[in-house]
């Protein structure tokens, strides 16, 4: 039996892994290779990292945690998670593997809007984050797509990063703001579109809104905020709860990460109501050392 099973082999899942190899515990990373912004061509706002590809800092962070030697790593799908006495064992193709404590890293699915031309340019010209992705498209024009009465908080958020005065924000029949959001909209000199979008074209540097009615809009960049949903059924099969966030589910933590199922870790996108590639690792860093003290402080 394992020390720890990690379940995603991206960010989150990588810094937990670095903390218990340096306390020289067994550890098996099991990826399904998904990472959650592995369209996106840079990662921006993370300290000693910024511009760099996030493939590349996936890549270094695992050669870091596969250099000690009680790591290992599997590319592979779990496809169930259960407790077992003294333990925990997951299920890969007809494989059981088991460990004493076990670590969620598993990240989230973004559910996109069913907008032709979202999902092809997701992550190149149409994002979720002005924080990682504002600062290059140079205070150009910049469009914000409504999915939920959420998105009048990004409309705001995001025309920090465009030119004062050219924030377009379409409503696409997802809600209709209230007299105090259009008041702080306007203030902002952010206009509201309300007829629908038809396609989302063109390629950067430029990307165009088509209109049902044929008008075409065109931006620097598009912004729009995913719902988001947990990549597999852990949370039903080993009992953990779930907090309900802005976009979307996570697993219910302590301050040290630990789900409401003892033993059981949740830790990155999984187990926060935001996600970035800098509160991942430091999610997982934490997720790591939770892991690590419950082994040493528990009997069981």
């Amino acid at each position: 039996m394992l020390d720890v099973i990690i379940i995603g082999g991206s960010y989150a899942g990588l810094a937990a892994a670095l903390q218990l190899g340096r306390a020289r515990r067994s550890v098996l990373i099991l990826d399904a290779a998904q990472r959650r912004n592995r369209t996106a061509h840079r990662a921006h706002g993370f300290l000693g990292q910024d511009g760099v590809a996030p493939g590349v800092v996936a890549e270094k962070g695992r050669a870091e945690a596969l250099a000690y030697p009680t790591v290992s790593y599997r590319e592979a799908n779990v496809t169930v998670a259960r407790v077992i006495p003294g333990g925990f064992s997951v299920q890969i193709d007809g494989e059981a593997l088991r460990a004493k404590r076990l670590i969620l890293a598993t990240g989230v699915v973004d559910e996109l809007p069913e907008i032709p031309g979202v999902r092809e340019r997701w992550g190149s010209s149409v994002f979720h984050c002005p924080y990682c992705h504002g600062y290059e498209l140079n205070r150009g024009r910049l469009g914000i797509i409504a999915t939920t009465a959420m998105s009048a908080h990004l409309a705001m958020l995001a025309s920090e990063w465009g030119a004062r005065g050219q924030s377009v924000f379409f409503l696409n029949g997802a809600f209709e703001p209230d007299a105090e959001q259009l008041s702080e909209l306007a203030a902002r000199e952010i206009s509201v579109e309300r007829e629908p979008i038809a396609a989302i074209e063109g390629q950067l540097p430029e990307v165009a809104v088509r209109l049902h009615g044929g008008r075409v809009e065109r931006f620097v960049g598009l912004f729009l905020g995913s719902s988001t949903r947990l990549a597999q059924p852990f949370a039903e099969q080993l009992g953990c709860e779930l907090e309900a966030g802005p976009v979307g589910s996570f697993y219910k933590t302590d301050m040290m990460k630990e789900t409401t199922v003892p033993g059981v870790f949740a830790c990155g996108d999984a187990g926060l109501p935001m996600g970035s590639l800098s509160f991942a690792v430091a999610d997982g860093v934490r997720a790591g050392v939770g892991a690590h003290a419950s082994l040493v402080f528990r009997r069981s």
